[in-house]
């Protein structure tokens, strides 16, 4: 009678062993944060690709083209002039309130286009997120470039008018970089943080212009800061004055204007801008990252 051999299955190695040799992982299996952070770094050109393409569909679509980037925070910033400047009378107690009023104007508008863009970029991409394979954190990111490149326009303007009205080039003046780098990072946590939770609950997009109102007149964007202290005591006033926001429009009047009364002394302010950028962008990164596997799910 035949012999009949039965193979050994412990003899060679397993399947397992076999994909890891070769490169291969799970479908679908979520990598690890710092795993995550590398694929993502190595994708920088596609981020920066799609960043520049989003910025020449957008001027390509108007005729005055760059020129809007300049005009909107520009009217924005006569508009509320006329109405809390001249007729309610806001700027009372401040000595160079056009300065003052366009430097809170053109920092929260930073913050307001990031969140505005970034919401929707993982809910208006689901053609290209179903299409390609990508590290789906490079389309917030990618929006917060597009608008810190408007930014850089913004800040052309507002350093022109801040020297128009009489403030004077100061050393502080070199304060500007940091405090818009930590508000570019807090920004992109943003992105991050609502561009997940908009694609997981859509309904929340209609509350967005809503939630950025009241956290405007909550950051002395169109009043000076001092009419908080001035209202609000105890929890209330410190409450107020922990808003980021608030914190960084703070920084950067203080960078480049004289005799601006602050919330708070500058060193706690910065304090706090770094804390919050720490929380903020972290967290939104850390909270998208969760979600990698759902996008174009569904």
């Amino acid at each position: 009678m035949a012999q009949t051999a039965v193979a050994d299955s412990d003899t060679g190695p397993s399947l397992t062993e076999l994909a890891r040799r070769n490169g291969l992982t799970k479908a679908g299996r979520l990598p690890s944060l710092p795993e995550y952070t590398r694929h993502l770094w190595s994708y920088r050109h596609f981020i920066a690709a799609f960043a520049n393409a989003k910025v020449g569909a957008s001027l390509g679509s108007t005729k005055l083209g760059v020129v809007w980037q300049l005009l909107t925070p520009l009217i924005n910033a006569g508009v509320y002039y006329v109405i809390f400047g001249v007729l309610i009378n806001t700027k009372q107690n401040v000595d160079n309130f056009i300065a003052y009023l366009c430097a809170g104007v053109f920092i929260f508008g930073f913050t307001q286009t990031v969140v505005q863009a970034g919401s929707q970029s993982i809910t208006a991409n689901m053609a290209l997120i179903r299409a390609l394979h990508f590290p789906r954190a490079s389309l917030p990111i990618a929006v917060t470039l597009v608008e810190v490149r408007n930014m850089v326009a913004s800040i052309a303007v507002l350093i022109a008018i801040v020297l128009l009205t009489g403030e004077p080039i100061t050393v502080e003046w070199l304060l500007l970089l940091p405090a818009l780098l930590l508000q570019t990072l807090f920004n992109a946590g943003l992105a991050l943080f609502t561009s997940r939770l908009i694609s997981k609950v859509t309904d929340i997009r209609q509350l967005i212009p809503y939630i950025l109102r009241i956290w405007m007149y909550g950051s002395a964007v169109l009043y000076p800061v001092t009419f908080f202290a001035e209202r609000l005591h105890g929890w209330q006033l410190a409450l107020v004055e922990a808003n980021p926001l608030l914190i960084f429009i703070e920084l950067v009047r203080h960078a480049l204007m004289e005799n601006v009364e602050l919330a708070q002394p500058a060193g706690l302010l910065w304090i706090q801008a770094v804390i919050w950028t720490a929380l903020v962008s972290f967290g939104g990164y850390v909270y998208f990252w969760r979600g990698e596997k759902g996008y174009g799910r569904g």
